[in-house]
């Protein structure tokens, strides 16, 4: 069994930054690929980022490319993402994945493991 925990959101004014952490626990062995998604309220859900376990492989959604950035420290079973120049359009719920495959993938049916969510709110 692997457990997902997201921390640091909260409430940050328009073109701040802010760094979200995702500690795993459990067999983390399995957690080969993992990722970022984000909902809005009335929104689907959609794909921030990912990266596999070498982070030889990273990819972006189109609205966050050089802006937010994501890393993992494998030794601490961590991955986390930096946001930086903020926007009120990014104030959403933001979960952690994690994926026993190799690969990363977009698709939020593609990941074996969530979290419960951090909220992100963006004022203007």
């Amino acid at each position: 069994q692997v457990h997902l925990v997201e921390s640091g959101g909260g409430l940050v004014q328009a073109g701040r930054s802010l760094r979200l952490s995702c500690a795993a626990s459990g067999r983390t062995f399995s957690t080969y690929a993992m990722g970022w998604f984000r909902q809005a309220p009335g929104k689907e859900r959609e794909f921030v980022a990912t990266i596999n376990w070498s982070a030889g492989m990273i990819y972006y959604g189109d609205s966050v490319k050089g802006r937010f950035t994501i890393s993992r420290d494998n030794a601490k079973n961590t991955v986390y993402l930096q946001m930086n120049s903020l926007k009120p359009e990014d104030t959403a719920v933001y979960y952690c994945v994690g994926s026993g495959r190799l690969a990363p993938r977009r698709s939020w049916d593609d990941y074996d493991y969530w979290g419960q969510g951090t909220q992100v709110t963006v004022s203007s």
